[in-house]
């Protein structure tokens, strides 16, 4: 059994869920972060790992860059900040039955089994729902009850986000961070804080499931309606938006940087344009409206580029900023995390023996 020892938590002022105690049956991302958003507000978060494996398998997903040995990998330190990690084997029954002492006391169970690998283990919510009547068990898989492994890059593909990335030259790029794994963390959170409010009403155990298929479906937004409803199949555009210009467009500064624009209405097309001094596109009938501005927009980011090489990044995104201009500085992680608002969200530990460095998972900020 290895314990961690916060020295920065976040959020010391509010600690919500310290009465909690949470079981995490999760590996890889999706489970991991929903376990990370209770230890970040105060729960005592059990992370068991399988001690056969080496525990859980993004321990090992270093870098090359990385020290090879050191205890986990970077990945592995994104998600698992403030949590006891437990190396159990949940085939032997003394470690199964550490485990299920545990949830007889526990609030919430995480987990993320491959179908039929729970109840086997004696760790489904059937199960567990009568060794803790008031149990929330929060399930995660990757195609419901269909029994697929379900790596991000393959809910990608299957849920059309990944035909929709890239090129228009045919080149197609994954998002490169697991965005269906953290979607599908999030709609889990939503999920049992609801199941919270629920058992307010009435004690009761209750299981809350999410599929990362689902989480993907449900996260397609206005390109499922394009299609939906337009009959739009959307095509890989890069960074271009298929219904509004000029946004996603990149321009190339004086000093090689480069910055991104995200233009929404006439009247941020209109302080664009003023503050290049580029008056006449305003009244241009090729770009007086969104519609037209779409149609011809490789001639209107040529226009724009011309002025925008200009400028230095700083120089040009201070003007932006000044007019309300919806800009971008295009950023490489140096970058970002020299901004002092990025440096606030860190979040910094000892854990068995070595420093964790992640980044919260939480950005809210509640204020009375």
């Amino acid at each position: 059994m290895i314990k961690s020892q916060c020295l920065t938590p976040k959020l010391d002022d509010m600690k919500p869920f310290e009465h909690l105690k949470v079981v995490e049956l999760a590996s890889v991302l999706a489970g991991p972060s929903v376990g990370l958003f209770f230890a970040e507000l105060g729960a005592k978060v059990i992370k068991i790992e399988n001690q056969q494996a080496g525990g859980d398998v993004t321990r090992s997903w270093k870098l090359a860059s990385e020290d090879q040995q050191h205890p986990f990998s970077a990945y592995y330190s994104s998600v698992n900040y403030g949590k006891e990690s437990w190396f159990l084997n949940l085939n032997e029954t003394a470690d199964l039955n550490k485990v299920l002492e545990e949830i007889k006391t526990a609030d919430l169970v995480i987990a993320n089994f491959k179908p039929g690998d729970a109840a086997k283990l004696g760790l489904s919510f059937e199960q567990l729902k009568s060794l803790n009547p008031q149990i929330i068990y929060g399930e995660i898989t990757g195609f419901g009850s269909e029994n697929r492994i379900a790596y991000d890059v393959v809910l990608q593909a299957e849920s059309g986000f990944l035909a929709m990335s890239g090129t228009p030259e045919g080149e197609l790029c994954k998002m490169p961070v697991a965005l269906i794994d953290l979607l599908a963390a999030h709609q889990l959170k939503e999920g049992i804080l609801l199941a919270m409010l629920q058992q307010q009403k009435e004690k009761k155990a209750l299981k809350v499931s999410v599929s990362l298929f689902d989480a993907a479906l449900s996260s397609l937004a206005n390109q499922a309606t394009n299609w939906l409803m337009g009959n739009h199949i959307a095509q890989p555009m890069g960074t271009l938006h298929p219904n509004i210009a000029p946004y996603g467009e990149l321009f190339t500064c004086k000093d090689e940087k480069q910055v991104v624009l995200a233009i929404g209405s006439n009247r941020q097309f209109k302080a664009l344009c003023e503050t290049l001094t580029l008056d006449t596109a305003f009244s241009d009938s090729r770009f007086n409206n969104n519609q037209n501005r779409v149609k011809n927009r490789i001639e209107l980011a040529e226009l724009l580029s011309a002025q925008i090489s200009n400028w230095n990044r700083e120089e040009i995104m201070n003007r932006f900023i000044e007019n309300n201009v919806p800009a971008g500085a295009v950023r490489k992680m140096d970058e970002v995390f020299s901004i002092p608002a990025a440096q606030k969200q860190l979040l910094k530990e000892q854990k068995e023996g070595k420093d964790l460095i992640a980044v919260s998972g939480n950005a809210f900020k509640i204020t009375p």
